[in-house]
């Protein structure tokens, strides 16, 4: 597992973000008014998400619609499972 992963994860907005998109898809413009940010602000935090594969892109117009990276995610989660299954042997 790449460390730039739980680099992007360790900021707070982002984590909301994620949070958000659990529920499926979202548009760009309801993460804006969820998180109160400024659409820059928006920008470089999906910047750092799409760069780690944590999240698909879909353009439709002037928005852009982003989901969960579900190929991505199941790898964290088997990265931490194996973690934990480590742990417990011991």
């Amino acid at each position: 597992m790449d460390p730039e992963t739980f680099k992007a994860l360790s900021d707070g907005n982002r984590l909301k973000i994620i949070e958000m998109l659990a529920d499926g898809e979202i548009c760009a413009c309801k993460i804006l008014e969820a998180l109160n940010i400024t659409q820059p602000t928006l920008s470089h935090h999906m910047k750092t998400l799409h760069q780690c594969n944590l999240v698909n892109t879909r353009r439709v117009g002037q928005w852009a619609y982003y989901s969960i990276n579900e190929t991505k995610l199941s790898e964290i989660i088997d990265f931490l499972t194996d973690i934990r299954d480590n742990l417990s042997k011991n």
